[in-house]
């Protein structure tokens, strides 16, 4: 049987995206539509409250305005036609006349405010040919009486003048009634607007809770289907991760078995040829100094120059296989052997390097060991490419049960967060400190920000079993 490929189960996985975009559209079209509804409702309802009930009201405070002026008329009229009045007719046209200028400013007034009906319209010029009917018999008993007729404009104020103001009261009376009904009328109104607006502001709300409840369903459904596929293929990937791992580690193995043997086939085959060459110069020279002749002495030259460029290469050749697989690791522990690389480290790079270390040898096995050696190595190898400085620092100790272990510089630093600007190897190597960390029961992380510097921190579990050992020093 076949066993399907991650790409065909990926794209056996449904999508729900068109659906649920064409939902999601639609709930948005509905909230638009229903937003401009209802904008356009309250709009109409605050220019219906202005445009009606606010004019109302304000025509309505110029009618009581009438009103009351029509009362002070009436009150200047019975006192004007008393017999025992203190003031003659004519003392009061000034008092008249006022309250003429304030009815006509109210009537003005009134019309600008009021909202047109056929009914309040009629009545309006009721009172308009009411109001010019009064003040033309007001004028004329202010004429008579003062052509000393004053029986006779007495007369005619307690007669046409004050039949003529009750009908004012009257019409002035019928418009405030006329304005209660609109305004009572607006209300009814506002209040079905606003019954309308709550009916449909339901009816919405449920065919969104559809909507939502059948989007919902749908989106738990398509969900159900995806992760069950999407566990399986995290199952199958977390095995080939784990066979990966495996993998990996057994390159890592693979790789320290061949660093020992190149180590120690330097370190005892070229090691040996070099040291018996640097012998045979030896003695060749010895035997060139018992002769005196200026050629023999020219070949001597040469020899002591070979001689010195194979010590050279002699100790080149040892220190490399110290770096392949450094033997004083099984000897003398992880700490010795991390402050003799760091000083190697320092006379071949250039690079300052301060190292303290505070734990007991033996702690770590050399097969543990050699990990945390490669984490510095590595480690210090960044700083020399990377951080373009001439300081560094790195600190091991023991503490809480654990094996702490920094690495620092102060240099350029970098984006952990940025890909960009790193080559494939750098990540490499950063993967391989991490994945012999992880291998050790430990963590590895690493902070850094450009211009600030990186820092390398390694938290490794010490074992129970391990059992310090007393050390000799190495220099």
């Amino acid at each position: 049987m076949n066993t399907p490929s991650q790409h065909e189960l990926l794209a056996e996985i449904p999508s729900p995206s068109k659906r649920l975009w064409l939902g999601l559209c639609v709930i948005l079209s509905i909230f638009i539509v229903f937003a401009a509804y209802t904008t356009h409702e309250v709009r109409w309802l605050e220019d219906f409250q202005v445009n009606v009930v606010e004019r109302n009201r304000k025509a309505s405070l110029q009618l009581l305005r009438l009103q009351q002026d029509a009362y002070l008329l009436a009150i200047s009229l019975g006192e004007m036609t008393q017999a025992s009045t203190r003031y003659p007719i004519p003392d009061w046209r000034a008092e008249f006349t006022r309250l003429r200028h304030d009815m006509d400013d109210a009537t003005r007034l009134e019309s600008q405010f009021a909202v047109s009906t056929p009914a309040s319209n009629d009545k309006r010029l009721q009172l308009h040919g009411a109001l010019q009917d009064f003040w033309q018999s007001a004028d004329i008993v202010f004429t008579l009486a003062e052509r000393g007729q004053g029986s006779q404009a007495q007369a005619l104020a307690q007669g046409q003048l004050e039949s003529r103001r009750a009908v004012i009261s009257e019409i002035v009376s019928r418009l405030l009634v006329l304005n209660d009904q609109a305004q009572a009328d607006a209300a009814e109104r506002i209040s079905a607007v606003y019954g309308n607006v709550k009916r449909d502001i339901l009816v919405v709300v449920g065919a969104l809770f559809l909507l939502a409840l059948a989007t919902g369903l749908y989106t738990f459904e398509a969900n159900r289907k995806t992760f069950e596929r999407l566990h399986h293929l995290a199952e199958q990937l977390q095995s080939q991760s784990e066979q990966l791992r495996k993998l990996s580690w057994k390159l890592i193995e693979v790789q320290e078995e061949t660093l020992r043997h190149v180590a120690r086939d330097l370190h005892d085959e070229f090691g040996q040829i070099l040291t018996a060459i640097g012998a045979m110069l030896t003695r060749a020279g010895k035997r060139g100094l018992d002769r005196d002749s200026a050629r023999d002495q020219l070949l001597l030259e040469d020899l002591q120059a070979v001689q010195k460029i194979v010590q050279d290469t002699l100790q080149n050749v040892r220190d490399q296989s110290q770096m392949f697989r450094p033997a004083i690791l099984d000897d003398f522990g992880l700490g010795q052997t991390l402050e003799w690389f760091v000083k190697q480290f320092s006379r071949q790079a250039g690079i300052q390097v301060q190292f303290a270390a505070h734990l007991s040898d033996g702690l770590f096995p050399p097969e543990d060991s050699i990990h945390v050696y490669r984490i510095v190595q590595e480690a210090l190898s960044n700083v020399a490419r990377h951080a373009r400085t001439q300081q560094a620092e790195v600190v091991i100790e023991q503490r809480d049960g654990e094996l702490a272990l920094e690495i620092q510089d102060r240099g350029a630093g970098f984006d952990p967060d940025s890909r960009g600007d790193r080559r494939a190897g750098d990540g490499l190597g950063v993967m391989g400190m991490r994945e012999r960390a992880e291998h050790l029961g430990g963590s590895l992380q690493i902070e850094s920000a450009p211009g600030k510097g990186t820092k390398v921190s390694v938290r490794i579990p010490v074992k129970k079993s391990a059992v310090p050992r007393p050390a000799e020093k190495v220099t």
